[in-house]
């Protein structure tokens, strides 16, 4: 009875506590790509089920605090920036020579900087806000207490059958 059973009350839990995160996810407006819900994925087995997502993902409900930034962190927030439609007002040349960016490639290179930095120093906005409690955090209890009852109601009945198996007649 349990043989494959537990596999599948994970997995469908998971799969559940996923699609809740997502939506939460989407409802706060924190879009951008689509990226970080579409690395959500889940696996699940006899022993232990897992709901993977991509190492950025912890920053949704706390933010990025300030310090370090990863290599070519401008180019990360000039894909943000993209993915958000978010435009820089264009910068114009002085001169008439060739040059290797465009007016609106030239802002958006600058303000993609000035985030990157503002970032780096002080963090992100949400961060500074102190965070939200409502992408992941408030779903994974509800769904670790929903797997558990689902389980133990799954053990009660193979015990009930271990019970009528072992009665002599």
């Amino acid at each position: 009875m349990l043989k494959g059973a537990v596999s599948i009350v994970l997995s469908e839990e998971l799969e559940a506590l996923k699609r809740k995160i997502i939506t939460q996810h989407l409802e706060a407006g924190q879009k951008a790509s689509g990226r970080t819900a579409a690395s959500l994925r889940v696996e699940s087995s006899e022993s232990e089920g897992t709901l993977y997502g991509r190492s950025p993902f912890g920053t949704l409900e706390t933010g990025r605090k300030p310090g370090k930034v990863p290599y070519g962190f401008r180019s990360i927030i000039l894909k943000w920036m993209s993915d958000k439609g978010i435009e820089a007002k264009p910068i114009p040349y002085k001169t008439n020579r060739e040059h290797k960016y465009t007016p609106q490639e030239r802002g958006n290179l600058s303000l993609a900087y000035l985030i990157a930095r503002k970032i780096k120093r002080e963090g992100t906005r949400l961060y500074r806000k102190g965070g939200r409690a409502d992408i992941y955090s408030n779903v994974i209890p509800e769904a670790t207490e929903r797997i558990r009852n689902r389980l133990v109601e799954l053990v009660k009945a193979d015990i009930d059958n271990i019970k009528l198996n072992n009665v002599d007649v």
